[in-house]
């Protein structure tokens, strides 16, 4: 797809979901890091469930820094990897206390240095609190749709960063991921996507028969 063409196609989508935004509670830019973290392999819905009563705890790098494991297991317990989110959350909030002033940093090299944080997490962090990515955030969502816009021919979230990155323009880097995941969430799912309910259906190569692109593969038994 031209670049000409596929910005065409996301201001079609933006108009349909104007209201696309990072579904992750949180209350500036540390608590949106932990609740980032939180949420790898997990859902925002559960992690929205758990975080209110983390940051009543602790509310600040130097509390979670403090706080003891078991307890904050306990709270983490509802999620999966819990006792591993547990070490990358008390973790990341000591070296925010060690090396950043108890400050989440602002560049990708510093944020991907802090347990638990890969590319993808840094970028929400960078474009949601801070308005600066330094890339496009790939989730499953963007994956999918990405692959079925035809917007990539790549099946790895580095290679269809690559691609996007080219395609739009740095400003429309953190727009165009809230767009596509609320597009993958309440229209473009990856079973049964709602190819009629779709403000772009025209010009989308896998409509009406959507549902076999940017999945896995069904494994034989």
């Amino acid at each position: 797809m031209s670049a000409a063409k596929a910005r065409s196609v996301f201001a079609a989508l933006r108009a349909q979901h104007p209201d696309a935004h990072c579904e992750l509670d949180h209350d500036g830019p540390f608590q949106l890091l932990v609740a980032t973290v939180l949420s790898a392999q997990s859902t925002d819905v559960m992690v929205n469930k758990i975080t209110p009563e983390l940051f009543r705890r602790w509310n600040s790098p130097q509390a979670l820094a403090a706080a003891p494991p078991a307890e904050v297991e306990h709270v983490l317990s509802r999620i999966g990897m819990f006792r591993q989110k547990t070490r990358n959350v008390i973790g990341l909030s000591k070296l925010l206390v060690e090396r950043h002033a108890g400050l989440v940093p602002r560049s990708l090299a510093e944020l991907v240095e802090l347990p638990g944080v890969g590319r993808k997490t840094a970028n929400v962090v960078l474009g949601v609190a801070f308005g600066a990515p330094e890339g496009v955030v790939v989730d499953t969502h963007v994956q999918r749709i990405s692959q079925r816009l035809g917007l990539t021919q790549h099946d790895e979230p580095p290679e269809i960063e690559q691609d996007l990155m080219r395609l739009f323009e740095r400003t429309d880097w953190d727009a165009l991921s809230h767009v596509l995941i609320f597009h993958g969430r309440r229209v473009c799912s990856a079973r049964k996507p709602a190819c009629s309910a779709c403000s772009v259906q025209k010009s989308c190569p896998s409509a009406f028969h959507a549902e076999l692109v940017g999945r896995k593969p069904v494994r034989a038994r």
